[in-house]
């Protein structure tokens, strides 16, 4: 069958280790908010479309690190918790509001997500993520990729660090759901020349790049230097579509206002408006604009896609590919109306003649061109590696390489040692990514240090036989330190 060329759906979700290390406005509460407005409502979708035999539908990937709290049974029961005081909260907002009718309704429907969720949770989610993602797994709906333990950025990483964070974070993936992914999302799509090496080793086969480091030819998966190791580039014409750091579609007017809160209640009850529009000047939010809206751009987007693979199509002369890639956390979390559009676009593209896929399908499907020499680059800031290396961070950034310095000097005995797993467990957690994110985004930056800090200090503790010991904290009950040397 002809068809206009291929479109794959990549799905990034990831959030640092959050539990027992504060609530609101940063640590568990981050969690629990990501989990109700964007984890449940993606699997529901996903969920539909694996009931009606739908293959390839996504890939999706899950970080070790996140996967870990999703199953943990303190996050669960907290979780629960916290759902309960949603469904108080949105009780009370219908109260407050009995005198709108549309601040009214907003308050019903929040209340009967809260509901919906909290049954969710009860039923299918009551044993963690893990069993439901193995689901989707074992029926083909979805590609799962995997990735290092804690999400760290690889190319600051020893290459013996580097090793034992991937094998370990397959290893745990494995652990959870019964299959070793044969792709990863590579942390922050951070990538220095060589790594290739290193997949092909611990049995990666392909992984994401940004647009910019295939110098935008994103029309293909391409093979990495003398490796068979395939990369994908996203397609930033397409995705940027979407969500781009100055545009987007989830700044509409008519769609939910992420940042506009009545206090009072915990809910946000505002559209956008207007850009320059003060909060308490926005006009309350309405679900049939909003649904308005999730159509246009429906419409919007598979236009976009079919034009990109037309034009790639005319300059190529072979059939195309589109990678689209984005942030779990965008579909629900920050745009409300997210995961109505993400059903939307993945049942209009076949109808639009669209070849909707994994990476794995665009592989099986022919789309892999000649190799390339990748740059050092990542999808942050500039498309390099300042975000994570730059004059922001450098103090953090030397004491990680002092950290990673500790790590390596080590030397743990024939049988396994409980305090150096967790050890080297903290030391894991001390070096994710996202610590130096959020410092040069200048967003929570005292809680990232912190968080650094602690874990750091935990790990020297440990190792220098003090206690106590930091059981809360043990993400990774299969971590075993003595793989660390044998890397």
């Amino acid at each position: 069958m002809t068809t206009e060329g291929t479109f794959c759906l990549v799905l990034h979700s990831h959030l640092p280790w959050l539990p027992h290390h504060g609530s609101w406005p940063v640590g568990e509460e981050w969690l629990y908010q990501a989990w109700a407005h964007s984890y449940l409502p993606v699997v529901d979708l996903l969920r539909r479309f694996a009931d009606e035999g739908r293959r390839d539908v996504l890939t999706l990937g899950v970080t070790p690190v996140l996967a870990a709290q999703l199953d943990d049974p303190y996050s669960l029961r907290t979780f629960h918790e916290w759902l309960g005081h949603w469904q108080l909260r949105a009780l009370q907002a219908s109260t407050l509001w009995r005198d709108d009718p549309l601040l009214r309704e907003l308050g019903a429907a929040e209340h009967r997500a809260a509901v919906h969720a909290t049954e969710e949770l009860e039923t299918r989610w009551r044993h963690g993520f893990s069993p439901i993602l193995r689901s989707l797994v074992d029926s083909s709906t979805i590609e799962l990729l995997g990735g290092p333990l804690t999400h760290p950025f690889q190319p600051l990483l020893h290459e013996r660090i580097r090793s034992f964070a991937l094998r370990s974070g397959l290893d745990d993936t494995r652990l959870r759901i019964g299959h070793r992914p044969e792709g990863i999302w590579a942390p922050e799509c951070g990538y220095a020349p060589g790594m290739e090496d290193g997949y092909a080793a611990a049995g990666v086969k392909r992984f994401l790049v940004d647009g910019p480091s295939l110098r935008g030819d994103t029309a293909g998966a391409r093979t990495v230097g003398s490796s068979d190791v395939v990369c994908f580039g996203r397609d930033l014409e397409v995705t940027y579509r979407v969500w781009s750091p100055k545009s987007g579609y989830p700044g509409h007017a008519h769609y939910r206002d992420f940042h506009t809160w009545a206090h009072e209640v915990g809910v946000k009850p505002s559209r956008v408006t207007g850009h320059h529009v003060a909060p308490e000047h926005k006009a309350p939010y309405d679900p049939a604009l909003a649904a308005d809206a999730v159509r246009q751009h429906v419409k919007d987007f598979v236009d976009t896609v079919v034009t990109r693979l037309r034009q790639l199509r005319e300059r190529d002369g072979r059939e195309a590919l589109v990678v689209a890639a984005y942030d779990t956390e965008l579909f629900g979390h920050w745009w409300h109306e997210g995961p109505a559009w993400l059903e939307g676009v993945l049942r209009a593209l076949p109808e639009a003649g669209v070849r909707v896929t994994t990476l794995r399908g665009a592989v099986e499907a022919g789309h892999v061109r000649g190799p390339v020499d990748l740059p050092a680059s990542s999808w942050g800031s500039g498309k390099d590696w300042r975000v994570w290396d730059g004059e922001q961070v450098a103090d953090m950034v030397e004491a990680n390489a002092a950290l990673q310095r500790r790590m390596l000097a080590l030397r743990p005995g024939a049988v396994r040692d409980p305090v150096l797993d967790l050890a080297v467990g903290e030391a894991m957690l001390a070096l994710s990514s996202d610590w130096a994110f959020m410092v040069t985004k200048d967003s929570a930056a005292d809680y990232a240090r912190r968080r650094a800090r602690v874990h750091t200090d935990r790990f020297d503790a440990l190792v220098a036989g003090r206690g106590p010991l930091p059981l809360e904290d043990r993400v990774f009950g299969h971590l075993d330190a003595r793989l660390l040397t044998r890397e």
